[in-house]
């Protein structure tokens, strides 16, 4: 009979480690997930990985007379007033070759909007080679009611790919942008900058009301 309540207790012993395991494993787990977002992410820039295309600050300098085709795609999400097209459809460049471009943004909406976009490239095994030295995408775009905007994109492919066979047969690669409404704290704060209301400056007057302001056509 004694041995009763010390089994209970040892079993409560257990049932409390078992429990604080468990809470344990689950917030491991939660701190994985959340950890794997960023370490994805850097895995695919340095890696090319699904198309994710590398930052360069210059041209290597070095141009082959081997050459490919860059073809442009513009998208948005759904719901977004923006109208997003590249200028150019398709470029021929060599690899080594600095090329800008240009891609046309329009706000059709009536209120400001701050868009943010994601990109990649086709082929995927591609994304390794494809550099950008510019691009619109490296932060959000702020765009005003009705306001349209032209933004570049400079970009090489890198020569070494020549060095590897297993790229010979990459004659045309697809670069894609897709327009996402941003919410970030910095598009938040570029919104509440847009709507703050204008004053003239210290000396400055209002427009058309100075004296002596005579106006158009005066």
């Amino acid at each position: 009979m004694s041995r009763a309540p010390a089994d209970r207790s040892a079993l409560a012993r257990r049932n409390r480690r078992l429990v604080t395991g468990v809470f344990v494993w689950v917030a491991a787990m939660v701190g994985l997930a959340y950890a794997s977002v960023p370490l994805y992410e850097l895995f695919c820039k340095v890696t090319g990985f699904g198309g994710t295309t590398q930052v360069a600050a210059v041209a290597p300098g070095r141009v082959l007379e081997r050459s490919v085709t860059v073809r442009f795609d513009a998208s948005r999400e759904a719901g977004l007033p923006w109208k997003f097209e590249p200028l150019q459809r398709q470029v021929t460049v060599r690899l080594g070759e600095e090329a800008l471009i240009f891609y046309r943004a329009s706000n059709l909406s009536q209120r400001p909007i701050v868009g943010t976009a994601t990109y990649n490239v086709t082929p995927d095994i591609a994304g390794g080679w494809f550099n950008k030295i510019q691009c619109f995408c490296f932060t959000e775009q702020l765009l005003m009611p009705g306001e349209t905007v032209e933004m570049p994109v400079t970009f090489f492919i890198d020569p070494e790919m020549a060095n590897d066979r297993k790229y010979d047969k990459v004659t045309t690669i697809t670069l894609s942008y897709t327009f996402f409404e941003a919410t970030s704290d910095r598009a938040k704060a570029l919104l509440e900058k847009a709507r703050a209301p204008v004053t003239p400056g210290v000396g400055q007057a209002p427009s058309g009301g100075g004296p002596g302001d005579k106006g158009k056509g005066g």
